[in-house]
């Protein structure tokens, strides 16, 4: 049955973008990792513009 005139086709479509998803998975992660590296490094963990300054804050006197 078409509908609209469309007819159902057997694309591909995970088959082929699989190693696109991975490769965006692993550079999520790794931008995600150095952005908390840069975070709490010394320079900025003090910083009163740091979004998450009490969070490194109660982290580290634990």
């Amino acid at each position: 049955m078409s509908f609209l005139g469309y007819r159902k086709w057997p694309t591909p479509v995970l088959r082929p973008m699989w190693p696109f998803m991975i490769a965006g998975s692993i550079t999520i992660y790794y931008v995600a990792k150095i952005q908390d590296m840069a975070v709490r490094s010394p320079e900025y963990a003090k910083d009163p513009k740091n979004p998450y300054a009490t969070q490194i804050a109660n982290s580290s006197a634990h």
